[in-house]
């Protein structure tokens, strides 16, 4: 092999690993806006629901955390597959839609598939659930952050001292897989702990299923009304960010600590200030006293 040979054969060999670098770096946003325009909560809902079933997505539920907003919770073959692969997986289940009235006209967002997937340690990254996604509602730009790559949102913490993904709160643990998700069911039925239902998704092949959950009680920091006017300011929201979650995993039942979970969708929130954390310093104790009393749990 002459020497010309292999100059070309070294820099195709640097281009590509270049490539591949720049793939894993390229920054990620939380949430995508899918559209904006004049119309009501009510007619672009239906709308999205109808064009999210065309292109393969089951409607989990949905849910109006708060006047001229709607929360649609979809899944898919490839979203319950995939976090069949991977422990906890389940967290990953469904993807968020967010129908929100903002002056005069209707924001139509989502989650980001990608972003969630490596911030939940998926075994993928849904690239199909993420490409439907968009044939069904659009992609005018990603939004909610400055952006993170998928190697830093796979082991995403807000800061020093803060809970990680693969160290969630203990809520609950009964004999058995399905005593707990009777128990859960029975609970939110019930609106304890202020929590309800949104929806459930099974995750195939396992013992796991993810409740999606509202939270209004009389602690106003755990209220997703409350929480979401301290930090949802921008002028694209990101309503997106609900409902939370808890996961009936074997005999147990667990959540994301609040600090991960809103530092998660919220990564560029300031510590201090106005609409900062430390608004809502009391919120994630009270999220998971809700969702311990939700689960069936003791303190």
């Amino acid at each position: 092999m002459n020497s010309t040979v292999k100059k070309i054969l070294l820099a195709i060999l640097t281009l590509s690993l270049s490539v591949t670098v720049l793939a894993d770096d390229a920054l990620l946003k939380p949430f995508v806006l899918a559209s904006k325009s004049a119309g009501t909560v009510a007619d672009k809902a239906a709308a999205a629901k109808t064009a999210l079933q065309a292109n393969g997505f089951a409607i989990a539920g949905s849910y109006s955390p708060y006047p001229e907003t709607t929360i649609i919770v979809v899944t898919n073959d490839e979203m319950k597959n995939t976090a069949a692969k991977s422990e906890h997986g389940g967290f990953g289940a469904a993807q968020r839609v967010a129908v929100t009235k903002v002056g005069n006209d209707v924001q139509v967002s989502y989650t980001n598939p990608t972003y969630m997937a490596n911030g939940y340690r998926m075994a993928g990254d849904l690239p199909q659930t993420a490409e439907k996604m968009k044939a069904a509602l659009g992609k005018v730009e990603e939004f909610g952050a400055e952006g993170l790559s998928a190697s830093k949102l796979r082991k995403f913490h807000y800061m020093f001292g803060m809970e990680y993904f693969d160290e969630p709160s203990a809520l609950a643990e009964y004999g058995s897989y399905e005593e707990a998700v009777k128990a859960v069911e029975a609970n939110l039925a019930a609106g304890k702990g202020g929590v309800t239902k949104v929806y459930r998704v099974d995750v195939p092949g396992k013992k796991e299923s993810v409740f999606g959950v509202a939270m209004k009680g009389g602690d106003k920091y755990m209220d997703d009304k409350y929480v979401m006017g301290v930090i949802d300011f921008k002028d694209l929201k990101s309503a997106a960010h609900l409902p939370y979650e808890m996961l009936v995993t074997g005999n147990k039942v667990i959540a994301l600590y609040a600090r991960f979970r809103i530092a998660l969708d919220f990564p560029d929130l300031k510590m201090s200030g106005a609409n900062s954390f430390m608004k809502i310093m009391e919120s994630p104790e009270a999220i998971r006293k809700a969702l311990v009393v939700a689960a069936g749990g003791k303190e």
